[in-house]
């Protein structure tokens, strides 16, 4: 039985598809906060829904049971969110990831797979970044909760004996996504159809992958690589800028005239990284390829959000 906490979500539910065409027995445990039933819908009675909260440390302990690996996707999606309250990313992400590894140690389980981020390197002065780089200074209260949920996984594999895939992502983009900037473009296009704004100077460059493309990654690493930790950057290996992404999703709307406006500044909100680009070299050294490059994602992923959002 294979556990994906955080399952009915935009990257979860795409991991949950991933597992069940392995053939894999999957239970999802999920708030629904964010998450969405309909994610899981096609599912049927395939995959088993928990609907429990990861802070409730004995809901967290009964859907142990029977459990072989956890795939850790469950936290707060949304880094601006944490600039407003202020213990979001601590609750939801550090403490909730405390409650899994202890409900883990309680269970017998001792295989965790977990989704971290680009977001812990902060403003990085090695481009790419490898996973060797440091030390690591995040600016965002997110990626400061990924990084401390890193150093309990870590030191449950050296106390405890269990062992570990860390998936530090770049952006992921995809059908069923619920945030982030091509999201954000969509409905404000949808609002206003004469303009589009763009918070910052739109020449923020980031790393981008497709959800599918991600999830696939997560599952080729924790089947092909064996060591008590195992931390990878999950990516594509190029960048796309904020400005492109805007273009694109223009494009792509098909409204003719639309006048794209930026704020101005370098970032697009407090804790944002301008700039993110990571060496994923040694995810390639494992025989991984991507389907799709940061642009190609972007794309397909702003055909599919156009589809389900409607504009």
């Amino acid at each position: 039985m294979e556990l994906v906490t955080g399952g009915a979500g935009f990257i979860g539910s795409h991991l949950v598809d991933a597992l069940v065409a392995q053939g894999k027995r999957v239970r999802v445990l999920d708030n629904f906060s964010s998450g969405r039933e309909e994610f899981l819908a096609h599912h049927g009675e395939q995959v088993e829904v928990v609907r429990a909260d990861l802070l409730d440390l004995d809901a967290t302990k009964a859907a142990m049971k029977g459990v072989e690996t956890v795939h850790h996707m469950a936290a707060n999606p949304d880094i601006r969110l944490g600039t407003e309250v202020t213990d979001t990313d601590l609750r939801q992400g550090t403490v909730a990831t405390y409650n899994v590894l202890e409900a883990m140690r309680s269970a017998g389980v001792s295989r965790i797979s977990f989704s971290s981020s680009s977001a812990i390197y902060g403003e990085a002065d090695v481009m790419p970044t490898p996973e060797t780089y440091g030390p690591i200074k995040p600016i965002s209260l997110y990626g400061a909760s990924k990084l401390a949920s890193e150093g309990l996984i870590s030191a449950w594999c050296g106390t405890f004996g269990a062992k570990s895939w860390i998936h530090r992502f770049a952006n992921i983009v995809g059908p069923r996504g619920t945030h982030g900037v091509i999201f954000d473009f969509i409905h404000k296009l949808k609002a206003d159809p004469t303009r589009l704004e763009v918070l910052g100077d739109g020449l923020q460059e980031k790393s981008y992958m497709s959800a599918e493309d991600c999830v696939r990654a997560m599952v080729h690493l924790v089947d092909e690589t064996d060591e008590a930790v195992n931390l990878y950057n999950l990516g594509t290996g190029d960048t796309c800028s904020v400005r492109r992404i805007a273009e694109i999703v223009v494009e792509e709307s098909a409204i003719e005239g639309v006048a794209i406006e930026y704020t101005g500044g370098s970032r697009g909100w407090a804790g944002d990284v301008p700039r993110t680009s990571l060496d994923v070299e040694y995810l390639f050294s494992t025989g991984f390829e991507p389907t799709m490059q940061s642009e190609a994602a972007i794309r397909h992923t702003t055909r599919a959000l156009i589809d389900e959002i409607g504009l």
